[in-house]
């Protein structure tokens, strides 16, 4: 791993109220305790990247985030998890109110391949009960979100199939975007793209995020640098549970970090 270069900081958010706030959760699988006493807020308007070597519990908490973990059998948590001040695990909640408002993008692209493009961006609606006026414009804004929208409206009823990696990729996040969530939790979303998706990917990132709060899980240390406000390094040792060894700005974690093993590993000397 190349270490990342001194950036300048990424311009903050004027609105940083606490959004999503998870509260000391620990994670379980079966007797496997995977994650330990985790608290970090995620602000509006804000990217936050969660950073730390495989195995550290990133993605898991991401899924905890929305209630996906709970789908996993002999998964289980300890601890709340906040949206808005309600805690999302309440008995009354129901987990697919939740994932209409936390979304998520995952790390492989996982659009309806058969599918039109089209019909791709508001098949959420489907499953989230959600209804529009129009859904010719709820699909042209969805896509210009996620910056597709001149590259496919000339081709909109044709199958998802047939575009590119980073196309799909960026069909997946509008579709996601087209349910109009509050935030979007995002899995290693340019794991297996090119450079130039890749690209395409972080732009959209900074564009959406004005409007919606972003968790990114990423092992790039500079598109975590590029992309985000805030970082949180996770780092499981010696088979113990993944915890969060530092939090905070993204250019104090990067530049000027507090725990030498953040600054190691932030250098790429491990992981």
């Amino acid at each position: 791993m190349n270490e990342p270069a001194l950036l300048a900081p990424v311009t903050p958010r004027t609105a940083v109220r606490p959004h999503l706030v998870a509260d000391q959760v620990s994670a379980w699988f079966g007797d496997h305790q995977v994650l330990e006493d985790i608290t970090l807020t995620v602000h509006n308007s804000t990217v936050t990247a969660l950073i730390g070597p495989s195995g550290c519990g990133k993605s898991t908490f991401l899924r905890i985030l929305n209630r996906m973990h709970e789908m996993v059998p002999g998964a289980s948590l300890a601890g709340r998890v906040l949206l808005d001040g309600e805690d999302i695990y309440e008995r009354r909640v129901r987990p697919t109110d939740v994932r209409r408002t936390v979304g998520m993008v995952f790390q492989k692209a996982n659009p309806f391949p058969a599918m039109s493009i089209a019909d791709n961006v508001v098949a959420g609606l489907l499953i989230t009960g959600r209804k529009t006026a129009d859904k010719d414009a709820l699909i042209e804004r969805s896509l210009r979100r996620a910056g597709l929208w001149k590259e496919v409206e000339n081709r909109l009823r044709t199958p998802a199939g047939t575009l590119s990696g980073g196309q799909q990729q960026r069909l997946c996040i509008a579709r996601a975007l087209a349910v109009d969530p509050e935030v979007l939790l995002m899995d290693e979303p340019c794991s297996a793209l090119d450079p130039t998706s890749t690209r395409r990917v972080e732009e959209t990132i900074s564009e959406i995020s004005h409007e919606v709060s972003v968790v990114i899980v990423t092992h790039n240390m500079q598109q975590a640098a590029r992309v985000s406000q805030r970082c949180a390094f996770f780092l499981a040792e010696d088979g113990e549970p993944g915890r969060i060894v530092e939090q905070g700005q993204t250019y104090g974690v990067f530049n000027s970090p507090t725990d030498p093993r953040t600054a190691d590993y932030v250098a790429g000397r491990f992981g």
